[in-house]
């Protein structure tokens, strides 16, 4: 899958595209929502799936994804990766379009399984992105 990843820590962010890159997606990586509009913006043919925290420094993931698809380039899946978790964290999530909220840390192995889950939903509504 092509994956817009969105993490303010550097750490994570670069752990986050290592991850993803040896499972054999594409990334581009982004640190704010303000990047993440720009390379959504940018992108030819966009993006499979967003993987973003929820808090940023210039707005939320939340804020982002709506802003996304107001531009016309909502991504087919969107996957919530934040230490924000709690009930109404969840619910607001779901109320904005992530189809999955993750919560830190998430281990390698529940994050392959959400990226797993993402891409059968993408190839089963035919709509993957040739690479």
């Amino acid at each position: 899958m092509q994956i817009l990843v969105v993490e303010d820590h550097a750490d994570t962010l670069r752990m986050l595209e290592l991850f993803l890159r040896a499972l054999g997606h594409q990334t581009d990586l982004a640190r704010n929502v303000q990047e993440a509009l720009a390379l959504a913006a940018s992108a030819e043919k966009g993006f499979d799936l967003l993987l973003s925290d929820l808090q940023l420094p210039d707005g939320d993931g939340w804020e982002l994804l709506w802003r996304l698809r107001k531009a016309g380039r909502e991504p087919k899946r969107a996957i919530v990766l934040s230490g924000w978790g709690s009930e109404e964290d969840v619910a607001k999530s779901k109320r904005a379009g992530y189809q999955v909220h993750l919560v830190k840390p998430a281990t390698a192995g529940i994050l392959k399984a959400a990226l797993a889950e993402a891409a059968e939903a993408i190839h089963a509504s035919g709509r993957v992105s040739s690479q």
